[in-house]
């Protein structure tokens, strides 16, 4: 698919959803519903230059360092779990997460489809990687939880929303009916785990990140720069 063309021109079966045959939406939180530059900012960054900081590493090693080590976890619940890499590097990512809370915000478009899904009485819930120190975090810098009916961590069920458990897992525990949802993610691997599950309707964001260029559409899928576009 031409990303420019997605880009300039959004595809018409990107604005049009069949509301009737949903119940259920979920979103996914990081590069959907809020701006991934935060995440991207500090992982890639500000974290390991303060880490480096304070086991006495320089900053053009230490980020190629934790870069190294983060993407050995790529895909695993020790990715996205604050408790594991605070043990893990000997450092207080909580901390840190609070004191850089100020770069936390929404994704253009993100709020007025909340509201959307809202008035149309449809049931809205946040399903996410992000650990509950995470979690908390962005609540209280944004009010996430005014916004949905439920906040679900995959950390809830010990699995990542890549692993077919993590949906088995949310039907049965939230009463989640996957032939009556619709979804918006911006991970690959999750998008494909939630179309193995049998999701109904599933959005693919190529604009999860503000400050970085429109990611390749992922062939078989419905691409949207984010939900804006599926604001009527």
């Amino acid at each position: 698919m031409d990303v420019t063309a997605v880009m300039s021109e959004p595809s018409p079966a990107a604005l049009v959803t069949d509301w009737d045959a949903v119940t259920t939406v979920c979103l996914d939180m990081d590069g959907t519903v809020l701006d991934l530059s935060f995440d991207n900012l500090f992982w890639l960054d500000a974290l390991p230059r303060r880490w480096g900081e304070k086991h006495g590493v320089p900053a053009d090693q230490a980020i190629p360092q934790l870069h190294a080590r983060f993407d050995a976890k790529r895909g695993t619940l020790e990715w996205y779990c604050v408790d594991h890499w605070s043990e893990e590097l000997d450092f207080d990512i909580a901390t840190l997460k609070a004191e850089m809370q100020e770069h936390i915000r929404y994704l253009p478009g993100a709020l007025e489809f909340l509201d959307e899904v809202r008035a149309r009485g449809k049931r809205l819930l946040l399903t996410t990687n992000a650990h509950p120190i995470s979690l908390d975090v962005k609540n209280r810098a944004t009010g996430l939880a005014r916004h949905f009916d439920e906040l679900v961590s995959s950390h809830e069920f010990g699995v990542p929303k890549e692993e077919p458990e993590f949906w088995d897992r949310l039907a049965q525990r939230h009463g989640v009916d996957p032939a009556a949802t619709l979804f918006v993610d911006d991970s690959v691997a999750v998008l494909r785990a939630a179309r193995a599950a049998g999701l109904r309707q599933i959005y693919q964001v190529l604009l999860p990140d503000s400050t970085q260029p429109p990611r390749a559409a992922l062939p078989g899928f419905t691409a949207i720069r984010g939900l804006g576009d599926l604001v009527p």
